[in-house]
């Protein structure tokens, strides 16, 4: 047999599972799985870790098509391939948002993520439904992973705990390592991202488990700490400075946070529309999968129980108002969540089950 062939027979149940359970296939339905790959720029710009990273998602993807077109052989099953775009939220080129709006079901596993794009939400209109997998792992797949969790149970916790905050006006988030950061959600809801994607027109990440809302533009203040090994080549802590809504100042960080000085113009300082929207306080999130674990992987880190998550940039597709071409979410563990004053959340563990 062949290394391919290896490859697909130890992710093959896990796959043919995430098909059936997560995504609910029916006999007939068009399913499309989709990639992205680096084209001759992305050879030269990109290092070698990188590069390779991106390239192994890609053969996954690949492998877990073929898996899904040997067994489902009563639906059609497709696959496309597009070049990246270099940055979570990014609109994919105009001929995979017409193959999304075709399909019925949709696994997205990419290196840079389709969530936050027109792309996902006009296929979701369509009634596709959408497994978007940014940064996924062939680990994630294995027994005891993330994937692998009870996604019933994290079903039933994470609407209690999203039960508990609907409603709640300003929400603050307060860590050792000196995050400090007060934001409204009033009038906005809590969204549940639960991994079973089985209703047409539903999305969401795979793995799962999170509770998400869009604060009300303008309305964070203070500051949050990413802390080394809690974001990909991080190597020391990184302070994002929050005012009336928006980044305004961003201290460490060493390369990681030059290059989001660089790109929410902070230094050297432009303030065009683009910038301004790439600022923004997009999402609160608060994972919720027991059997996530690592901390360098955004899509599995935003999904660890005990920690909750602040991104930048585009909210329009969660319930907020700015449209940007980025999202972009930072993991922060044992944080301490206040709703109205009331401690939901001390150090990571729920106070509500």
């Amino acid at each position: 047999m062949s290394l391919v062939g290896v490859y697909k027979d130890k992710i093959r149940e896990a796959v043919i599972n995430m098909f059936k359970v997560n995504m609910g296939v029916k006999p007939g339905e068009r399913i499309l799985v989709v990639t992205d790959y680096p084209d001759s720029k992305h050879w030269l710009e990109f290092d070698a870790e990188k590069l390779a990273d991106i390239v192994k998602r890609s053969v996954l993807c690949r492998a877990v098509y073929e898996i899904a077109k040997e067994t489902f052989k009563e639906n059609v099953v497709e696959f496309v391939v597009y070049p990246c775009t270099g940055r979570h939220g990014l609109e994919p080129p105009d001929y995979v948002a017409k193959k999304m709006k075709e399909a019925n079901v949709i696994v997205a596993i990419t290196s840079f993520s389709l969530t936050h794009t027109r792309a996902r939400e006009e296929a979701n209109k369509a009634g596709a439904r959408v497994a978007s997998m940014p940064l996924f792992l062939v680990e994630m797949f294995e027994p005891g992973g993330p994937m692998a969790a009870d996604y019933k149970y994290i079903h039933e916790s994470s609407k209690k705990l999203a039960q508990a905050l609907e409603g709640k006006k300003e929400v603050r988030v307060v860590t050792e390592t000196g995050t400090d950061i007060t934001m409204s959600v009033e009038g906005r809801h809590w969204g549940l991202d639960t991994g079973i994607l089985t209703e047409p027109g539903s999305f969401g990440n795979l793995p799962a488990g999170e509770v998400y809302i869009a604060p009300v533009e303008g309305t964070a203040k203070g500051k949050f700490v990413v802390e080394k090994g809690w974001y990909p080549g991080l190597e020391e802590d990184m302070i994002f400075y929050v005012e009336k809504g928006l980044v305004v100042k961003i201290e460490g960080g060493g390369k990681v946070g030059d290059y989001y000085r660089e790109l929410l113009g902070l230094e050297p300082r432009k303030d065009e529309p683009q910038y301004i929207a790439r600022r923004n306080i997009a999402e609160l999130g608060i994972g919720s999968n027991p059997n996530a674990k690592r901390p360098d992987n955004i899509l599995e880190a935003e999904k660890i129980k005990g920690t909750v998550h602040i991104a930048i940039g585009d909210n329009a597709h969660i319930g907020g108002k700015v449209e940007a071409d980025i999202h972009q979410d930072f993991v922060i563990p044992k944080p301490d969540l206040y709703a109205d004053g009331a401690k939901i959340i001390e150090k990571g563990r729920w106070l509500v089950e």
